[in-house]
């Protein structure tokens, strides 16, 4: 009973956590203005990069907002204040944009920062709730966070102040990069490893091409398609017409089909017509798509309807796209 009793309690300060933000976060988006709109042209007006400052908790957010930029087209980079004071403020130069965060607006160690962008004339965007607060008079463009009760329950842990924070971050972020029309290939360019960038890998980067790909003519006798096959070690071959187009396939399965009388045969007798193929530029989930749905495990490659490339599953299964 106790034990369901904790379980019922718990789930309840879930509830209540969660329902707190999310209403400060729909606060948030309401009141949102065209002072959001200046920020955002303010950082697309920069020649350097954004310098996102923040100390204790918003320091944390300041270091995700600073990567959410970075891997979204927009140059980015956290400075703590701390180590500001101490040297760091050089990370900070003409062309710049600040971005400093601090609920309060009244964070001692921001106070170097602020007066360094005041002596290079540096835009400052300054993210606080209090309008009035030191921070955010000294504000080239000021964020207003609107008011919110922490869900801690005591009024003093930061939770929902950092979740408004970071969302607001992240609002900075995609309109910046929707504006830069920031696409998914671009993001692989600053994303190549992990789960991610396995998902946004091409074909044309997984593909056997060259001399590893098995083509044959129409008229070749099964022997040399045999020998071909087995040479390039991919179970597959393809047919290439005599304008350098597919053809055909011959995979094991049409071997099998054909295997009565199979080397009196020719290439073009064999070959399965008008074979699933992709474009080298398209993403290697889409083709791992392509091949479960039609229960194959390899796919050509095609450019114009030019053979260019293989591609197979455990290709894709070793780079982590399945």
């Amino acid at each position: 009973m106790l034990k369901r009793m904790s379980h019922d309690k718990f789930l309840s300060t879930a509830n209540r956590v969660i329902g707190i933000e999310a209403k400060a976060l729909q606060d948030l988006a309401a009141s949102l203005d065209e002072d959001f709109s200046q920020a955002v042209d303010l950082i697309l007006g920069a020649q350097g990069r954004v310098i996102v400052c923040g100390m204790g908790k918003s320091g944390h957010v300041a270091r995700k907002i600073a990567a959410t930029f970075a891997s979204t087209g927009t140059p980015a980079q956290f400075v703590h204040p701390a180590e500001a004071s101490h040297g760091d403020l050089g990370m900070m130069t003409q062309g710049d944009v600040a971005l400093i965060l601090s609920y309060s607006g009244e964070t001692p160690e921001l106070a170097d920062v602020i007066a360094h962008t005041k002596r290079f004339s540096i835009p400052l965007v300054g993210v606080a709730s209090k309008r009035d607060s030191t921070l955010l008079n000294q504000s080239d463009v000021a964020l207003v966070l609107p008011p919110a009760p922490e869900a801690c329950g005591t009024g003093i842990v930061p939770t929902t102040s950092t979740t408004m924070t970071l969302a607001l971050g992240d609002a900075l972020a995609v309109a910046l990069m929707e504006h830069r029309q920031f696409t998914p290939e671009n993001f692989r360019e600053f994303h190549p490893g992990g789960k991610l960038g396995a998902r946004l890998l091409k074909v044309s980067d997984l593909m056997h091409s060259g001399d590893g790909l098995p083509l044959v003519k129409p008229q070749a006798p099964m022997s040399e398609v045999l020998i071909e096959m087995t040479r390039k070690g991919l179970g597959v071959a393809g047919v290439e017409g005599s304008d350098g187009t597919l053809s055909g396939i011959i995979t094991d399965g049409d071997l099998r089909r054909n295997m009565d009388g199979l080397l009196d045969r020719s290439a073009d007798y064999v070959m399965t017509t008008n074979p699933i193929t992709i474009e080298p530029t398209a993403l290697a989930a889409e083709a791992v798509g392509a091949m479960n749905k039609r229960q194959i495990t390899c796919l050509f490659v095609t450019s114009n309807s030019k053979p260019i490339g293989i591609l197979k599953i455990q290709d894709c299964m070793r780079a982590g796209v399945v």
